[in-house]
């Protein structure tokens, strides 16, 4: 896909989660952005499990 056609997707903006922001962790470089980013990662991963809980009334 190009930036073009991605910007100019109709997909449901969670999916960039998984087709961005949950693969950082992985491209760290150093310790501490390694570490930094696992903190970060699990915490978006709690924010999608609190998101789809809502959205499917299980709040």
């Amino acid at each position: 896909m190009t930036k073009e056609e991605y910007k100019n997707s109709t997909a449901p903006t969670i999916n960039h989660f998984y087709e961005k922001l949950l693969l950082l962790k992985d491209k760290m470089n150093t310790e501490t952005g390694r570490a930094l980013a696992q903190k970060r990662h699990d915490f978006m991963q709690d924010y999608l499990e609190q998101f789809y809980n809502e959205w499917e009334g299980k709040s």
